[in-house]
């Protein structure tokens, strides 16, 4: 086993890996930009060290400096969470070569299933159903209109190397494709580096439904459990729930089995998550993510599963601690994505600071974070705040719980979209089960988004009213971080770039002047 990790990312999904590391005595690295010199996850870590400037390019895409703290360090793995460099194949690909364990797949796998064309052809090998459309990139634009008109309209173009929602372009119309097409090419390059564009019928309010799965170095591949992904804006992810409203056995055995087969196709190891798209009682593959998924944790509700542990066992070298017939689905679970933007303004990015923070708890309520009051949400990164799950014996309990969730979340100083996720909580048709991609606008969740504003602002006022100004730190990641919160009076995790004698937690010492900086105080961040 892995005696020290560096965890090539920040915010709560840092912290996540590192309470995984802490219960199995791996000491863990942490890396952090200039905008996160303060920040909880740098705390938490038994060392820290500085990786570059705000912007990401700089800093949490760096591989070289990357690679250079992690050896500097004598880490023997790297776990990259999600985002950043968690599906880059040249990251994976130059850990290897520096004799640094990938805490992921292969970088071959990582690419191949990467191209969303590459992965539909693993797909079909593996005997899974695709939506129609072409097979290759389109190169011939009369014989792709051809095809569009053969399946039917509409259609939608996507971006081989696409993914989070970008590169997608719904076409109605034939007189609209040549158009859409140059267009998604240029972003597709763009954004991507790649103009590969391909053609698919656009299935019309499907269910999104993903399946984890964990696979060894042994062969073995367990699905774990299935996921309910529907309600998103512009193709992301905004609420989650495990498992399914519409999954019984049978179902959830079948497309567990259609995931293995993918997974095993490839030789897949590690963990993933095989997303399908649903309609009509029919499922259709749609991609694999080659990650750990922002909402794995819905699943570890449901099933006591810890996939980040295992995530690293099998790293190691070592077994799935249990078999397929181990796992059973318990209860439900459902995940609000807290994010600082603002739904009555298409979800813009609201950056800022926080100037009241207080996030919920009580009986089967789980949050995942890394702010706290003082914390500025930066505007070089995902505008997330937490990800607030809520457990119950039945989906009635967990929706009962997340409205008390949401009800006592208090945040200021910010937007949020915790109205939204209170529209979505208190709407008849969510209740029943009757999801689908086209969620928020069949049923005017942006409207009752206002009514609830407007409704509850005096809630909002009483309840931050009580969060004295002068308060210590009010931490979202519960209480098991407030030794580290306190800790961090007589801190100060700033470096100068290029110092590689690295400071352990005894070690980092604040001074009233000099070199280091300033001391660090919780309700004083950057």
């Amino acid at each position: 086993m892995f005696t020290k990790i560096l965890i090539a990312n920040r915010g709560e999904i840092a912290i996540r890996i590192m309470r995984a590391c802490r219960e199995m005595d791996i000491r863990t690295v942490a890396i952090y930009s200039e905008a996160d010199k303060n920040a909880l996850f740098a705390l938490y870590a038994d060392e820290a060290y500085p990786v570059g400037p705000s912007q990401a390019s700089k800093s949490y895409l760096n591989m070289d400096r990357i690679l250079e703290i992690a050896k500097n360090t004598g880490c023997q793995a790297i776990h990259p969470g999600y985002g950043f460099l968690s599906e880059n194949p040249n990251f994976a690909r130059r850990c290897a070569e520096e004799g640094i364990v990938f805490i992921g797949p292969s970088a071959d796998i990582i690419h191949d299933l990467g191209s969303k064309i590459e992965s539909r052809k693993i797909a079909k090998r593996a005997g899974i159903p695709t939506v129609p459309g072409t097979e290759e990139a389109i190169t011939d634009v009369d014989e792709a209109i051809r095809i569009a008109e053969e399946i039917g309209y509409p259609v939608l173009l996507k971006a081989s190397a696409g993914g989070g929602g970008i590169g997608m372009r719904v076409v109605r119309d034939p007189s609209e494709f040549r158009a859409a097409l140059e267009s998604t090419q240029r972003m597709a390059e763009s954004a991507f580096g790649d103009s590969a564009v391909f053609v698919e019928k656009y299935v019309l309010h499907p269910r999104h439904i993903e399946i984890q799965i964990l696979a060894d170095k042994m062969g073995n591949t367990y699905y774990i459990s299935d996921r309910e992904c529907s309600i998103q804006r512009r193709h992301q992810k905004l609420i989650e729930e495990a498992p399914s409203p519409i999954m019984t056995p049978e179902l959830r055995k079948e497309m567990g089995e259609a995931a293995v087969r993918i997974a095993k196709e490839i030789g897949y190891e590690n963990a993933g998550t095989v997303e399908f798209i649903y309609s009509k009682g029919h499922y259709y593959f749609l991609e694999v993510n080659t990650r750990l998924q922002v909402e794995h944790g819905i699943s570890e509700l449901v099933t006591g599963i810890d996939i980040v542990k295992e995530q690293i066992r099998i790293a190691a070298g070592l077994p799935i601690s249990f078999t397929q017939e181990d796992i059973h689905i318990t209860g439900h679970a459902i995940e609000c994505r807290i994010n600082a933007e603002n739904p009555l303004n298409d979800f813009a990015p609201s950056p800022g600071r926080l100037i009241r923070y207080r996030s919920s708890g009580g009986p089967g309520i789980r949050v995942d974070s890394g702010v706290h009051t003082g914390y500025t949400i930066s505007p070089y990164y995902d505008s997330m705040i937490s990800k607030l799950c809520a457990y119950g014996r039945t989906r009635e309990e967990a929706i009962a719980r997340m409205k008390r969730a949401l009800y006592e979340y208090v945040v200021l100083g910010v937007t949020t979209n915790i109205p939204f996720h209170k529209a979505v909580m208190e709407c008849e048709a969510f209740h029943r089960g009757e999801l689908s991609t086209g969620f928020i606008d069949d049923n005017n969740i942006i409207e009752k988004v206002k009514e609830i504003s407007v409704r509850d602002s005096a809630k909002g006022s009483t309840l931050a009213s009580a969060l004295e100004a002068n308060e210590p730190v009010i931490a979202a990641i519960t209480a098991a971080v407030g030794s580290y919160v306190a800790m961090a009076h007589n801190m100060d995790l700033t470096e100068k770039p290029g110092n590689w004698s690295g400071k352990s937690k005894t070690e980092i010492r604040s001074s009233r002047s000099g070199p280091e900086g300033r001391p660090v105080r919780p309700a004083d961040t950057e």
